[in-house]
């Protein structure tokens, strides 16, 4: 039960940090492009799927 009384203000304390870290983000405008997301994702130039290799080469 001792240990508890240090893994709850970590807990505490790690749920703070990311909780400001992300409100740091949002402050720097980390997700204002939901423009250039919706064009990216049409565009074939990062398409997953590579093109295949010919054994000629």
């Amino acid at each position: 039960m001792e240990v508890l009384a240090i893994l709850i203000p970590v807990s505490l304390f790690l749920g703070l940090l990311g909780l400001v870290a992300f409100v740091w983000t949002l402050r720097k405008g980390m997700y204002d492009d939901p423009d250039g997301d919706s064009q990216r994702i049409l565009d074939t130039r990062y398409d997953d799927k590579p093109k295949p290799v010919s054994k000629d080469e």
